[in-house]
């Protein structure tokens, strides 16, 4: 499968929204999301104003999508669509996001369940410092010195 990696537009904000909601493993719905202030319109304004969400794009179809708070060096969001999983495209939108938190930031974060499949992911590539949110979550890190030495250019 080959796929190639830009940076999201306004007009995708929608399908981002389908893709969030189309995962199995940590599934929201725009409802939930909405609750939690994960908005279209707050995503649009986010893109309009920094480089903060990547798509993976095959065969003009977004197939996944990555998503950073660049003020606070957070990996926020990065998920694929289930049928795309397993292909490379998860580590490639991880990567890019990578790149643009540590041009701003010595150290990055980010949460996630710590019995998923994503946590097992990020710790794969490097996130490390598990600390224990609550009795579900985890906060994992990731330095710039370890992202370095796993760096591989992504083309924009």
């Amino acid at each position: 499968m080959s796929f190639n990696i830009r940076q999201a537009l306004v007009s995708d904000v929608d399908t981002l929204f389908e893709i969030r909601t189309a995962v199995n493993e940590n599934h929201l719905s725009r409802e939930e999301m909405r609750q939690m202030g994960v908005t279209e319109s707050a995503v649009a304004e986010m893109i309009l104003k920094s480089r903060c969400t990547w798509v993976a794009v095959e065969n003009e179809k977004i197939i996944g999508f990555s998503m950073i708070l660049p003020d606070e060096g957070c990996l926020f969001a990065a998920f694929v669509l289930p049928e795309h999983e397993s292909k490379g495209a998860g580590r490639k939108l991880v990567m890019v996001a990578e790149q643009e938190l540590f041009k701003h930031h010595d150290l990055a974060w980010l949460e996630t369940d710590k019995n998923s499949r994503a946590a097992t992911f990020y710790k794969h590539l490097g996130w490390t410092n598990e600390t224990h949110i609550n009795d579900v979550d985890i906060r994992l890190e990731k330095k710039i010195s370890a992202f370095k030495m796993d760096y591989e250019p992504v083309p924009k």
